[in-house]
C-alpha cells in the first residue's frame, strides 16, 4: 500500500480555510492525508506533551514519521550533549507515538559532508544501536554512497542494518545530491522524499540566510507527466515493501499539497481519515 502526505502540516495553506480549521490544523490535516513527517524534531528534540497531543489529535490509523534532530544526525559538528543523551531523550520524546502504533519510522537526514568512510560507517552502527527497538530511514545527501564504487555495498550494508533505504527525488548537484535508487532495504516499509528538482535554488548562495534558503531550496511544482512518471517507480515499489510512505517536501510556494493530492489520484489510493475531511480539489 501507498500512502501519501507532506511534510509537516503548518504551513499549508490550502487546507486550512476557516478559523476553525487554523485552530486545529492536525486534525484538519489527518482528514486529508494519512500521515505526515515530523519536521521540528530536527530543530530540537519535542517535549512529550507535544507527541501526547499530537496523538490526540490523529485518527488510530495514522502514521507518523519523526525526524531525529541535528544534533544526533551528524549536522551540528559538536552536539551541547553528550550523543547517548541525545538519543535517550528522543526515545523518551516519542514514545507516546511508538506506544499508539503510530510511529512508523524514524527518519535520519545526514549532513552533504556524510561521506563513505569508516568513521561514518561506524556512526551509522552507532545510531542503529541507539534506536535498535526502531524503523530508522537513513537519508544521505552526500553523492559517494551511491557513486558507481560504492552504490552495492551501501545497499548491502543498510538491508544487513535493517535500515531504510529513503528514496530520495530532488535537484542533482555534485555536492549535496543522491540519484533516485528506488531499491527497497527494509521489506516491511519503504520511505520516499519528494524535494523538487530546483537545482538552482538547492544549494545555498554565499550570504544567504537559512530563512532564505528554505523559500527556495524547494521550490517547485511537479509537472502531470513527472507525476505520472513518480507513480509508475513508486508501483514498483511497492511490490517489494509491504508499505511505503510518500512525502512531498516541495512547498516553498505551495505546491506539496496539490502535488500530494493529484498523485493520490493517479495512484488511486482510498483511505481511512479523519470524519472532518473537507473535499477541496
Amino acid at each position: 500500500m501507498i500512502y501519501v502526505g507532506v511534510t509537516g502540516w503548518g504551513d499549508h495553506d490550502l487546507l486550512y480555510t476557516t478559523p476553525e480549521e487554523r485552530k486545529h490544523k492536525l486534525s484538519t490535516y489527518a482528514g486529508h492525508f494519512p500521515t505526515v513527517e515530523i519536521d521540528s524534531s530536527f530543530y530540537a528534540i519535542q517535549p512529550v506533551k507535544n507527541y501526547e497531543k499530537w496523538n490526540l489529535e490523529t485518527p488510530e490509523t495514522f502514521q507518523f514519521i519523526v525526524k531525529v534532530s541535528r544534533e544526533m544526525s551528524g549536522h551540528d559538528r559538536e552536539p551541547k550533549l553528550p550523543l547517548a543523551e541525545l538519543f535517550e531523550r528522543y526515545r523518551t520524546s516519542v514514545e507516546p507515538l511508538k506506544q499508539a502504533g503510530k510511529l512508523r519510522a524514524v527518519l535520519v537526514q545526514l549532513p552533504p559532508w556524510f561521506d563513505v568512510s569508516k568513521p561514518h560507517l561506524d556512526y551509522l552502527r552507532t545510531i542503529r544501536d541507539e534506536l535498535r527497538d526502531y524503523d530508522i530511514a537513513i537519508e544521505f545527501r552526500n553523492p559517494t554512497w551511491f557513486s558507481e564504487a560504492f552504490r552495492e555495498r551501501t545497499l548491502a550494508f543498510l538491508k544487513e542494518q535493517r535500515f531504510i533505504n529513503t528514496i530520495c527525488d530532488e535537484p542533482q548537484t555534485k555536492e549535496s545530491s543522491i540519484p533516485f535508487v528506488p531499491v527497497v532495504t527494509n521489506p516491511d516499509v519503504a520511505v520516499v522524499r519528494l524535494h523538487g528538482r530546483n537545482t538552482a535554488g538547492w544549494l545555498r548562495k554565499p550570504g544567504m540566510t537559512s530563512q532564505e534558503w528554505r523559500h527556495v531550496r524547494c521550490l517547485y511544482r511537479y509537472s502531470e507527466d513527472e507525476l505520472q512518471e513518480l507513480a509508475a517507480a513508486l508501483k514498483q515499489v511497492d511490490e517489494t515493501a509491504k508499505s511505503v510512505y510518500v512525502y512531498f517536501n516541495n512547498n516553498s510556494a505551495g505546491d506539496a499539497v496539490p502535488n500530494a493530492k493529484r498523485l493520490i489520484e493517479i495512484l488511486g489510493a482510498e483511505y481511512e481519515l479523519a470524519p472532518s475531511q473537507i473535499s477541496l480539489f
